[in-house]
């Protein structure tokens, strides 16, 4: 007898040919039936399903609807993990195994207390809290500095003095055993939270969870029921749809998104790099700071200090660094608007092994070592005497209000072993103007480097040559910001992947009516209108009334 198939939705009311598809098993798992979706499948493989014994009880003669599908069927690797045989969800493995290693030999209450969710709030909230008194108190001053500015007889907020400071370990705060320790006993907890909670749900949101009783479907976020259906068919849209579909007898389990359970372990992992960088930075680092003239050098390893106990030096550090130039940019106003600093780098035979121009944002990197630009000054002012020279005259920085920069010189016009020792005073706030004075303290004018523009002061002719400047230095290694960068790449990308719901769908083929239920951990409010969508595309499955009518059909 010939059978008439319709879908619930008016575009499939038409005829349909009796076809099916036959799920083929491994033979270590002869009763459990799994589905996997190919995007890249070449070949349209179509076999006959196996009906199921609920199935084998409908009365009449049925056949079924043929959806041709690129489908390649599968059945589970050995060693899978079981098939779950209860009627509810599968809960968390509850053993007493803790696990391998050190964390084998903790304690459970260690463990217990450690991943208590108040816990590693409390101790995120203290790290940051230190990280802010740390920007808050000068860090790497002076024993002279802390006592000045915290001191006992007006202690800040009343009880804060030099002693707390420097007890502690807050004049270097990211190095000081209260940071470090605060630090490692939030990585502490981060590892008992992955290990006690995270692993253990990853473990079960991939474990097979058949659920056999359809009260049990019903009591899931989302339920549903399709009449006379088939739960094969169900099986292929769900595939159509990105899940992975296990079978087993009339039951079904379909789960996608399990990346989203991953990402949690993801963000633990990526935060203890962090913070592991973050330590390596503050317990292995070397700085230092030189202020060089032009046309001198220094040796790496003469400026650098360590930081803390773990700074080891490196080859580089006999690195020797000459400054072939330093000139500075201005505005249109005069104002200094980013200075330059012209560098080689020489080894120990005298070979030089790299050059650059440095200048503030871009700095030098070489063997681990890096070289910025932070500051300037004026080193000495090279004049012409009465046609002699040329003569460097040291410059030296003036004390003045606000933060401008003032160098001054001094250029003696009578004998020095006189007790009335006169001359001319040269001022300069920068490499491009020098203001002169004559012995009396009068301005005398102004001239440009290397304008070739002399001036005749109380019978002395001076020519401007040049404003040697000097650069300003910092250098540092630091081990720990690959391990840093590494980290917070990894926490932007396992944050994203977070928000990826798991889903999970149970279904229970009853007589000819197929009872469907379902979860997600995300997106909870989008689960009801995907799940229609799907249950949509179901066909469903109807008798013919007569014979004659499937006659009619046949002919």
């Amino acid at each position: 007898m010939k059978t008439l198939y319709s879908s619930t939705l008016p575009r499939f009311q038409t005829q349909y040919i009796k076809h099916a598809f036959k799920f083929r098993t491994h033979d270590s798992f002869p009763k459990h039936y799994f589905l996997h979706n190919s995007q890249n499948s070449k070949r349209l493989i179509l076999s006959k399903l196996e009906t199921s014994k609920n199935e084998s009880n409908m009365k009449g003669n049925k056949s079924r609807l043929l959806m041709p599908t690129k489908t390649k069927i599968s059945a589970p690797e050995p060693g899978a993990p079981p098939v779950s045989g209860g009627g509810g969800p599968v809960e968390p493995p509850r053993g007493n195994k803790v696990g391998s290693g050190l964390l084998k030999r903790l304690p459970k209450k260690v463990l217990s207390v450690l991943s208590n969710l108040p816990l590693a709030i409390a101790e995120m909230f203290a790290v940051a809290a230190l990280m802010a008194l740390g920007t808050a108190i000068q860090q790497g001053e002076s024993l002279d500095f802390y006592y000045r500015n915290y001191p006992e007889d007006n202690p800040v907020l009343g009880f804060f003095t030099w002693r707390w400071i420097l007890t502690l370990g807050f004049d270097h705060m990211f190095s000081s055993p209260v940071f470090l320790g605060t630090l490692a006993l939030l990585g502490a907890s981060l590892m008992a939270c992955t290990y006690t909670t995270q692993v253990p749900i990853v473990k079960v949101a991939k474990r097979w969870s058949f659920l056999h009783s359809a009260e049990s479907i019903r009591k899931q976020e989302y339920s549903d029921t399709l009449p006379s259906a088939s739960i094969r068919d169900l099986g292929v849209i769900l595939m159509g749809a990105g899940y992975e579909v296990f079978l087993k007898g009339p039951s079904l389990y379909a789960f996608k998104g399990l990346a989203g359970r991953f990402a949690p372990i993801g963000v633990h992992l990526a935060l203890l790099l962090i913070m592991v960088g973050g330590t390596l930075s503050a317990v292995g680092s070397f700085r230092g700071s030189v202020t060089v003239p032009q046309g001198l050098n220094f040796v790496i390893g003469d400026v650098l200090g360590p930081v803390g106990s773990f700074s080891i030096p490196s080859e580089s550090f006999n690195t020797e660094v000459h400054v072939n130039r330093f000139y500075m940019d201005y505005y249109s106003s005069g104002e200094v608007s980013q200075f330059h600093s012209d560098l080689s780098l020489f080894d120990l035979n005298g070979k030089e092994v790299m050059r650059k121009t440095i200048s503030v944002n871009d700095p030098l990197r070489y063997g681990g070592i890096t070289i910025y630009q932070t500051d300037w000054s004026l080193s000495a002012l090279q004049i012409m005497k009465d046609d002699e020279g040329p003569f460097n005259l040291a410059l030296a920085p003036l004390q003045i209000n606000g933060d401008k920069k003032l160098y001054g010189t001094f250029l003696p016009i009578q004998n020095a072993d006189s007790n009335n020792l006169k001359g001319i005073s040269m001022l300069a706030r920068d490499m491009q103007s020098i203001v002169l004075y004559d012995q009396e303290g009068k301005f005398a004018g102004v001239r440009r480097p290397n304008s070739k523009l002399p001036i005749e002061i109380d019978g002395v002719k001076i020519d401007v040559l040049d404003a040697i400047g000097s650069t300003g230095l910092e250098l540092k290694t630091d081990p720990g910001v690959p391990i840093v960068y590494a980290g917070f790449g990894a926490l932007m990308l396992t944050t994203c992947v977070s928000f990826l719901s798991h889903t999970q769908i149970w279904a229970l083929q009853d007589g000819t009516t197929v009872v469907i239920g379902g979860k997600t951990n995300r997106a909870k409010g989008e689960l009801p209108d995907d799940m229609n969508s799907l249950l949509d595309q179901v066909p469903e499955i109807v008798e013919s009334s007569s014979s004659a009518e499937s006659n009619i059909i046949s002919g």
